[in-house]
């Protein structure tokens, strides 16, 4: 698996399909897309053209054009020529097997083909493979994925390391920063962390204790700051003073285990649903969406800036 990678294959070709085909076409890769939904094409070109700004302020790589992007008729001529195979189909598993089926069929055996999948394991995806599953794992981007950085890489039972490795270094190459999950779990990582402060936001707001503006307002204007530069661990060393982390589990860490334990239990019930979806539209009202999204990428985009070259940052 040490083959330089100059074409990427991209099956599945909307918000995260083309997240990654912006990325790599502005890293300078020839991309080779596919989709079968009618009008995939236009589409596409569309979201790298409204992606390249964001792109060109992050700096194209030498070589970079969106005219390298080229789009297949069929996903076996997809990957014909492809040093890599990035899989963004739906996640439905009956549609994912035949996809994975044919690409496994008709891809050279010396290349990875990592799902973005969200939610399905690894090794289950490898089950539907039948020739070469040792190179499929999932690669699992977070969008907008032409702009975070962070991507988890989840090998599956049978994932050799050598896949893993040449998965891992090639999305380094694209600037992104990629995690190793070491062993399955529903969710992966990141989802499994959000979903743990999804749980006691949605419990709050069922129990009256805030407002969901006020939980928006708690995060973007409290840890969340933080947690752009630092995890959870590093800052609660921080927290430490000259102690560090240890410090801050001895004093900290009885009163928070109370917390822990009694952090809410909740489930989606259609009450708890709208009034969620209330909260947010209360939250909203008077602001402009539009605008709001491309504030967010601008600051997005600035944060990345301003991280480079941080070398006190781990």
């Amino acid at each position: 698996m040490t083959r330089r990678i100059r074409t990427v294959a991209i099956v599945g070709a909307g918000v995260i399909g083309a997240g990654w085909a912006a990325l790599c076409v502005a890293r300078g890769l020839d991309v080779s897309a596919y989709d079968p939904a009618p009008g995939a094409e236009q589409r596409l070109r569309e979201a790298i053209d409204a992606a390249w700004p964001a792109l060109t302020r992050l700096g194209l790589a030498d070589g970079a054009s969106r005219e390298r992007l080229a789009f297949a008729s069929s996903a076996a001529d997809a990957v014909k020529k492809a040093d890599f195979v990035q899989e963004s189909g739906p996640e439905t598993p009956e549609l994912k097997q035949s996809l994975l089926m044919e690409l496994d069929a008709v891809t050279r055996a010396d290349v990875p083909i990592a799902s973005s999948s969200s939610g399905l394991m690894p090794s289950q995806l490898q089950e539907m493979a039948d020739q070469h599953p040792e190179r499929i794992l999932v690669g699992h981007p977070f969008h907008p994925a032409y702009l975070i950085p962070l991507v988890e890489v989840v090998p599956g039972r049978l994932t050799t390391p050598s896949v893993v490795d040449a998965t891992s270094s090639f999305y380094s190459s694209l600037g992104k920063r990629p995690i190793l999950v070491r062993h399955e779990v529903l969710g992966h990582v990141t989802n499994r962390l959000q979903a743990a402060l999804w749980q006691e936001a949605y419990s709050l707001v069922e129990r009256g204790v805030a407002t969901v503006a006020d939980i928006d307002t708690a995060i973007s204007d409290g840890p969340g700051l933080r947690w752009a530069f630092l995890g959870p661990f590093a800052n609660q060393h921080l927290s430490g003073g000259a102690g560090g982390l240890a410090h801050t589990l001895e004093h900290l860490g009885p009163p928070a285990q109370e917390w822990m334990a009694d952090l809410g239990r909740v489930h989606l019930t259609p009450a708890l649903v709208d009034l969620l979806v209330a909260g947010m539209g209360a939250e909203l009202t008077c602001i402009d969406e539009t605008a709001l999204v491309a504030q967010r990428d601008e600051l997005l985009i600035h944060l990345i800036l301003q991280k480079r070259g941080r070398t006190a940052l781990p």
